[in-house]
């Protein structure tokens, strides 16, 4: 069963702190083969950016179900309303665009971002034009940052780009055509077993344990994914694994910068770890954007590049 249709098109529609478009032919290569040999369910309980979601939808035309997942709201109603309401979306976002663009200051840019951050954080926006503002955001903060402080405000500063594009109508048809047979929740990542039917394939990308405490991008709903958190996951993944369910799982690897840190070693023992070569994405320093080690844990053994079943 073709879950997709013809939407080859879809890509993620937001930049993501730790966002997997540039990991995906590592990811890709760990996929369990049977993937490709029978109808299973895909889930994802931290959809972020959702670049493997948008690549395995198409790659896998097998699957019968997909469930994402994230406990960002604005995240949530973001992938509601790419699904549902495209176009809508699409003309508010031109709109916004033709305003931004005529602006030819960057102090006259810099304060639209600044009455637009503030509307989006006034939280009393219907779902479309948040998420129009979320977008627009996205394409003109420092980096593409999410980011909110304690109150759950948007705090992420002005990153200066003269002529970001901040509407993209074919991305956006296309992931809303992708999209339109995905189950989408908000909820803590464990609820996602209650919409499985059958045999799923799990792959978790959760907000990353930070490597410093200057590299904590994962305040993504006005709390910390803490150790705690990671330990809960954990547990989560052997319950699955007892049950029967396949998963995939990416982290940070804490032994770059202490090799005498086990942390993720002893909490998925007994189950296969790889060490991939990831770039990091963001920091303040470009010196300082170079490769790093990241983790793929899974509970099966990985054999080499996963062939999709023919179209």
């Amino acid at each position: 069963m073709d879950l997709v249709g013809s939407s080859t098109g879809a890509k993620p529609f937001l930049k993501w702190a730790g966002g997997k478009g540039q990991l995906w032919p590592t990811i890709q290569a760990a996929l369990p083969p049977r993937l490709a040999k029978e109808p299973f369910t895909y889930v994802e309980p931290f959809i972020g950016g959702g670049a493997v979601l948008f690549k395995v939808l198409p790659h896998f035309p097998n699957i019968r179900q997909a469930v994402i997942n994230d406990l960002n709201p604005d995240l949530y109603q973001a992938y509601r309303t790419v699904q549902q309401r495209p176009e809508e979306l699409i003309q508010i976002l031109q709109g916004i665009q033709e305003t931004y663009d005529r602006f030819g200051r960057e102090a006259d840019r810099r304060q639209y971002f600044e009455t637009l951050r503030e509307e989006f954080n006034g939280r009393q926006l219907e779902a479309l034009r948040n998420t129009a503002l979320l977008i627009f955001l996205n394409r003109t903060c420092f980096n593409g940052l999410y980011r909110v402080n304690s109150k759950g405000k948007f705090n992420v500063p002005f990153g200066k780009y003269d002529r970001p594009r901040l509407c993209d109508p074919q991305t956006i048809r296309a992931d809303s055509e992708a999209l339109q047979r995905v189950t989408i929740l908000n909820g803590d990542f464990s609820e996602t077993l209650n919409h499985v039917n059958g045999q799923a394939f799990f792959y978790f990308d959760p907000p990353y344990k930070p490597l410093s405490a200057t590299a904590n991008f994962n305040s993504y709903a006005s709390e910390t994914f803490g150790d705690a958190a990671q330990e809960r996951l954990a547990r989560f993944c052997r319950e699955l694994d007892r049950d029967g369910h396949l998963w995939l799982l990416s982290n940070s690897d804490v032994k770059n910068t202490n090799a005498e840190d086990y942390f993720f070693d002893e909490l998925y023992q007994g189950f296969p770890i790889q060490r991939v070569k990831a770039k990091r994405a963001i920091n303040s320093k470009g010196g300082k954007r170079g490769e790093i080690s990241e983790l793929l844990i899974s509970n099966y053994a990985s054999q080499g590049p996963v062939q999709p079943n023919p179209v």
